[in-house]
């Protein structure tokens, strides 16, 4: 019983090496197959790029005129940029008190990306006549050098005496007490002038990916200030209710006794 169970096996074994062998060798064959029609689909994500790349070029063009026409609306509303900067979480995170009182001057802000649009953007703050700098327009904007790494450059901000924001400690109170996803940063105007961490640069991506698309969403953005105080004083008119309420059940609390009073006279009587 044992020969022949072992010569069986035996055969067995012998036919799963070969089916491993063959195995390994269409493995090889799949793979190199597969990395051949993977270089295709390489090589037609390369190309869908270059393409959407072209539409994205074509439609910037087609979009400057609203973005203009945008502008010219916004310049008549005071307050606009900044109102829409406090009303953004993130950009609120890095704004403080003289921060928002500069930036009350902002009239415009414009966003520009570069012709090959991977190769950065640009940002650019007009500025009305103001007490704390000389400039007009403050750019800051962001690109590839020539090894490729990304890198950030702004104007020099002209300040006038005594008024330089970044030199300022302990203008932005809210900051220790909220958790920040900006901690790192100071004030607007800090990182304005901060390039040490261009490729992890995030206000600079909020304001070219969620603001500048539609600013308007943020301005309009209802002021929790306003909404806390609504609630405060409708608080304050049911509490003024509810002791009218109790001012009339004392009434007839009072009324019953009276009424209970005369009855117990009459009886008297």
């Amino acid at each position: 019983m044992s020969g022949p169970a072992a010569k069986v096996s035996k055969k067995d074994n012998s036919n799963h090496d070969g089916a491993e062998e063959t195995s390994d060798k269409e493995q090889q064959e799949a793979i190199e197959h597969i990395d051949e029609v993977q270089n295709e689909i390489d090589r037609l994500n390369e190309q869908a790029s270059e393409e959407i790349l072209k539409v994205e070029q074509k439609y910037n063009k087609l979009r400057q005129p609203f973005y203009q026409k945008r502008s010219e609306l916004i310049a008549k509303i005071p307050n606009f940029w900044v109102t829409t900067f406090v009303n953004h979480p993130q950009v609120a995170a890095i704004l403080g008190e003289e921060d928002e009182e500069a930036l009350q001057y902002l009239k415009r802000v414009e966003v520009a990306e570069f012709e090959d649009i991977k190769s950065g953007y640009r940002i650019d703050f007009y500025f009305d006549e103001n007490p704390y700098f000389e400039n007009k327009v403050l750019s800051k904007e962001f690109h590839l050098n020539d090894t490729g790494d990304p890198v950030s450059k702004s104007s020099e901000i002209k300040w006038k005496p005594g008024e330089d924001l970044t030199k300022r400690t302990g203008q932005n109170p809210n900051k220790a007490g909220k958790k920040r996803q900006f901690q790192d940063i100071e004030t607007f105007f800090t990182w304005f002038t901060d390039h040490s961490d261009s490729g992890a640069d995030e206000v600079g991506e909020v304001m070219k990916d969620d603001i500048w698309p539609n600013p308007l969403q943020y301005y309009l953005v209802p002021d929790m200030d306003d909404d806390d105080e609504d609630g405060e004083e409708d608080d304050a008119l049911e509490d003024i209710d509810e002791e009218d309420e109790d001012d009339d059940d004392d009434d007839d609390d009072d009324e019953d006794c009276d009424e209970e009073d005369g009855e117990d006279n009459g009886n008297d009587d």
